[in-house]
């Protein structure tokens, strides 16, 4: 499952309890919490993959559940509702772009099986997303109804830790709700992580949290990393008819059989994507007309060249992990990209 799920008792000292950051009040329900005087057997916090199938199966032996979720917009303000990455800006929402793609292979193909197919096919970014984006708003209601048939309660909350079996979140309207549990499970998952330490890389890049919800068409994109969420963006938009670029600053799909991971790039290659290999980006800037200018250094020779896009979208590794405030920081002088 792409969301992880750490049982909370038993981690002792990995959290910072804030309770001297809560009021008086909540406190106190805290303690009453703690006493015994508890709301849930369980709570979930996270709603994806993971999330929600422990909910709904603990719900299922008769346990009384809740779940939390909320996601923080993407430093371009995408966000989008229950069911996690899969549901929302993975799995799903790619391979129905792949089938897209997909579906124009065979269009150029069908003048050879007899079919008469004007070419060349133009490709509707618009309605394609807008078709994506709706069925994905289906299963986020889908995803709530069967928590509801199983009596899971649904909070949409961004939830902090009060102590171990007490959480606390601001709901729409600003009111504090606090949540306690026996038992209480972090499925918080991962999020893309921007190369800040690249000029321009924030205020002017993309990641996958936003290529799925995106208006109107990316045109001319680079995508910059070589993971396998690289690779699957820039293979679909390749498949749409889009002028692609991947960029690679050592091997493609590290961690991966290297003989496929190759063959990979290969075909990929021999289907429109073009590549710049040993190249790591050094600035993003945007020009008069809109464009985003992108400097990077050749890593063997030190030179610099830069190229024209209409978008950047950052795919490198690792993730960072959609933890919890009071957990554990994040790791630092992480791998910068592959």
């Amino acid at each position: 499952m792409a969301a992880m799920a750490v049982a909370l008792r038993g981690l002792g000292g990995r959290f910072r309890w804030r309770t001297q950051a809560v009021a008086g009040g909540v406190r106190g329900a805290a303690r009453g919490a703690a006493a015994g005087q508890r709301d849930y057997d369980l709570l979930v916090i996270g709603g994806g993959s993971g999330g929600l199938a422990c909910a709904k199966e603990a719900a299922q032996l008769g346990r009384k559940v809740a779940v939390v979720d909320y996601v923080e917009p993407s430093p371009q303000g995408t966000r989008w509702g229950l069911g996690g990455t899969c549901v929302n800006v993975g799995c799903i929402p790619k391979k129905l772009m792949h089938q897209a793609a997909l579906l124009g292979g065979l269009i150029q193909d069908a003048p050879h099986y007899g079919w008469e197919v004007a070419q060349p096919v133009p490709h509707d970014w618009r309605k394609m997303a807008e078709a994506v984006q709706n069925h994905v708003k289906s299963l986020n209601w889908g995803h709530r109804v069967q928590l509801q048939d199983r009596k899971v309660k649904y909070f949409n909350i961004k939830a902090s830790f009060v102590d171990e079996h007490t959480v606390c979140g601001v709901a729409k309207g600003g009111k504090e709700i606090l949540l306690s549990a026996d038992h209480i499970i972090i499925a918080t998952g991962g999020r893309p992580r921007y190369p800040t330490h690249i000029e321009g890389a924030l205020e002017y890049g993309i990641t996958s949290d936003d290529i799925f919800w995106l208006k109107e068409s990316p045109g001319k994109t680079l995508v910059v990393g070589a993971s396998y969420v690289a690779l699957e963006c820039a293979g679909f938009l390749t498949g749409i008819g889009l002028d692609t670029t991947v960029m690679i600053r050592s091997i493609p799909l590290r961690g991966f059989d290297q003989q496929m991971s190759s063959m990979v790039i290969e075909h990929m290659a021999s289907h429109g994507t073009q590549f710049l290999r040993g190249c790591a980006p050094s600035r993003v800037r945007r020009l008069p007309d809109g464009h985003l200018q992108v400097t990077w250094e050749d890593c063997t020779t030190g030179k610099e060249d830069t190229g024209t896009f209409d978008t950047v979208l950052w795919a490198i590794a690792p993730r960072i992990s959609a933890c919890l405030p009071t957990t554990v920081g994040h790791a630092k002088n992480q791998r910068r990209y592959q």
